[in-house]
């Protein structure tokens, strides 16, 4: 496709974390180069994913010629521990009907969004990209992650068979503005800075579930943003692309616990609930693919990341997803 022809490009998971950040990044970051781009942002409001008819009558509405897909059922690690043959059946339905609608309609371009549970619980570090289908995943989650894992699977198989090419991106663990805050369900930061925001209100200690020893690299919602739209404007291979931080960026979960309680200018007891499992110790990924394409790509830095998603959960507690 020529730089002169209109991209028509359909966000699934539109108004989640991810999606909310592209949409930010276009708004506030855009340039006439790319204005020959038109987004559309899906909600599951608008579409049930796991049903075929819906995905098609989605596809024939917007005409895209290029995809996003963020949209999963999604969930921190205590959700997924109970409900890893739902994780595993509905996202399996939402990535075939996203990958066979889109090559039925002619869509150029699908970036799904995978997660760096897929990769093997028992590896040596850092994963790389070429290490996906190496061993099983953590049993934790084993549903979401072998969901994850096929959309490479069905990536290769369309290249394969179709000549099409759809590719996947990797990132690290995601947080910012827009997040899910649910205590239960959400992941380690939105629940942390949440947990600090009630604990600060009601003048109680901050109860963090965990030893707070597990290691993660946490990436910025605004930052993988900027990189998806890289990839949806420069990157050509079906292989995945890991997008994240450097392996000299990882924080443990006690360090990220005290960044929230910094930006929430939290001043009561910090305590560890160590009857609640840690997960994963350790995930930590390569970006050398990454800086092979983009070595002087700036990450906004943690503390400051972390600032702003805590002053943006304040001022918009009554809204925000909790």
């Amino acid at each position: 496709m020529t730089s002169e022809q209109q991209k028509r490009v359909l966000v699934t998971g539109g108004t989640g974390l991810v999606g909310s950040a592209i949409k930010y990044v276009i708004e506030n970051e855009s340039n006439k180069k790319n204005q020959n781009e038109e987004y559309f942002f899906i909600s599951s409001s608008e579409c049930d994913l796991r049903n075929r008819e819906q995905t098609e009558a989605l596809f024939k509405k917007y005409q895209p010629t290029h995809v996003i897909h963020l949209a999963a059922l999604v969930g921190g690690l205590f959700r997924n521990l109970s409900r890893n043959l739902d994780f595993f059946r509905d996202n399996m339905q939402i990535n075939d009907n996203i990958l066979y609608v889109a090559y039925q309609t002619g869509v150029k371009k699908v970036i799904s969004c995978l997660s760096t549970c897929i990769f093997p619980d028992k590896t040596t570090y850092p994963i790389d990209e070429t290490m996906i289908h190496n061993g099983a995943p953590h049993d934790s989650n084993f549903g979401y992650s072998y969901a994850k894992r096929m959309i490479d699977v069905l990536n290769k198989g369309y290249a394969v068979q179709h000549n099409v090419h759809y590719t996947s991106i990797i990132p690290t663990n995601v947080f910012g503005p827009n997040d899910n805050f649910n205590i239960e369900d959400g992941h380690v930061l939105p629940g942390l800075i949440h947990k600090c925001y009630l604990a600060k209100k009601n003048n109680t200690p901050l109860i963090i579930w965990g030893s707070g020893k597990p290691l993660r690299q946490f990436i910025y919602s605004y930052d993988l943003a900027r990189l998806c739209l890289w990839v949806l404007r420069e990157y050509d291979s079906i292989e995945p692309i890991i997008l994240s931080v450097g392996e000299e960026d990882e924080v443990s979960i006690k360090e990220a616990a005290e960044a929230v309680v910094k930006g929430m200018d939290f001043q009561g007891e910090v305590k560890y609930d160590t009857t609640k499992a840690d997960g994963q110790f350790k995930k930590t990924a390569s970006n050398k693919k990454l800086r092979s394409y983009l070595p002087d790509f700036k990450f906004t830095p943690f503390e400051e990341a972390i600032k702003y998603t805590c002053d943006w959960f304040v001022k918009n507690y009554d809204k925000a997803r909790k």
